[in-house]
C-alpha cells in the first residue's frame, strides 16, 4: 500500500503477510536430546487439548514432556495435571509475563530454561512438546527452540482463516484445522477452508480434525511418530 511522505508524495510500501519475524537464533543441534515440537496458534483454537491428546496418544510408547507457556497464569500446565494424561513432575509451566510469541520467538531462555530442567529430571527423553500462549497468525516458534512446528486454527474462528495467511499458517510443518465436529454450528465450508489452507502452504501438510470424535489425535499422534 503507498505510504504518504512529508515531501508531498507517495512510495510504494510492500508488505508480504506471509513473511515471518526475523529468527535471532541458529538452529540447535538435535543430536544427544530430545526432539522438540511447538504447538501454537490463536485463543481457544484447541493447543491445550491437542497436547493432552498426544500425550494420551504417545505417553506409553515415548518417553516424553511438556512445556506450557501462559501469560501470569499456569492455567494450561493444571489443566494437563488435572486430566491426568502424564506424570505431573513432566510437566513445566513458563509464564510469559508478556505477548506469547516473545518467549517462543525473540528470547527464548525461559523455554530452553524449562526443557533442560526436564532433561536433568527424565535422562533419555525422547521428545519435549512446547505449547504456546495463544496469539496471533504470526505467532511462530524459533527453530533455536523448536525442531518442527505444529500451528492450530479452529472452524470457530471462520472458514477464512486459512487465507489470511500469516507465517503461521504459512510455514508450520503441520496446520492443524480443529473442531470440524461445530463447522456446521458456526456456518465454516470446510471444503473452502481445506483448500485454501492447501493453496496457502503448498506442499506442507494440513490435518482437520475433531478431538470429539478423535480422543487421541491418531493422525497428528501418526506425524509426530514418523518425526521422531
Amino acid at each position: 500500500m503507498p505510504a504518504e511522505h512529508g515531501h508531498g508524495h507517495f512510495h510504494e510500501v510492500n508488505f508480504d503477510p506471509t513473511a515471518a519475524e526475523p529468527d535471532h537464533y541458529d538452529a540447535a543441534p538435535t543430536a544427544g536430546r530430545a526432539y522438540r515440537i511447538g504447538i501454537g496458534g490463536p485463543v481457544g483454537s484447541g493447543k491445550t487439548a491437542l497436547t493432552a491428546a498426544l500425550c494420551r496418544a504417545l505417553g506409553d510408547e515415548v518417553n516424553l514432556a511438556v512445556v506450557t507457556n501462559d501469560i501470569y497464569t499456569t492455567e494450561d500446565a493444571d489443566f494437563l495435571r488435572r486430566a491426568g494424561v502424564l506424570d505431573p513432575a513432566r510437566i513445566e509451566a513458563v509464564q510469559t509475563g508478556a505477548c506469547p510469541h516473545t518467549a517462543i520467538r525473540d528470547d527464548i531462555t525461559a523455554n530452553l530454561d524449562a526443557v533442560e530442567r526436564l532433561e536433568e529430571k527424565f535422562p533419555g527423553l525422547d521428545l519435549v512438546i512446547i505449547e504456546s500462549g495463544g496469539d496471533n497468525l504470526t505467532a511462530v516458534f524459533s527453530r533455536g527452540l523448536a525442531d518442527s512446528q505444529i500451528f492450530v486454527v479452529d472452524v470457530a474462528g471462520g472458514d477464512k482463516v486459512p487465507r489470511k495467511g500469516g507465517p503461521g499458517v504459512t510455514t508450520a510443518d503441520l496446520l492443524v484445522i480443529n473442531k470440524i465436529d461445530i463447522a456446521h454450528l458456526v456456518n465454516a465450508d470446510m471444503t473452502v477452508m481445506t483448500s485454501d489452507a492447501h493453496r496457502m502452504r503448498g506442499e506442507l501438510p494440513v490435518i482437520t480434525q475433531s478431538l470429539v470424535d478423535t480422543p487421541d489425535a491418531p493422525a497428528v499422534a501418526a506425524w509426530v511418530r514418523s518425526l521422531l
